[in-house]
């Protein structure tokens, strides 16, 4: 079971660290007596693909050969 706690609810010196480690991406190890004891991790977003982000997202509703209009003649 994670349990949650609010930022507010820590000391001030806690809450800028856990900001900064928010900032700058890097992990904040909490030690004891040079023991690691608890490691705590910035959440990033997961950044979408560009390349095939929009792979199913698309239905083609008609004849995708054939051209739109008769009205238009091509000179091939």
């Amino acid at each position: 079971m994670m349990i949650q706690i609010p930022l507010s609810d820590f000391p001030e010196t806690i809450q800028n660290l856990v900001n900064q480690a928010q900032m700058t991406g890097d992990n904040l190890t909490i030690t004891k007596e040079g023991k690691p004891l608890a490691v705590i991790q910035p959440i990033t977003e997961k950044k979408r693909a560009t390349f095939g982000a929009m792979k199913h997202r698309g239905k083609i509703l008609g004849d995708i050969i054939e051209p739109t209009s008769n009205l238009v003649i091509w000179d091939v």
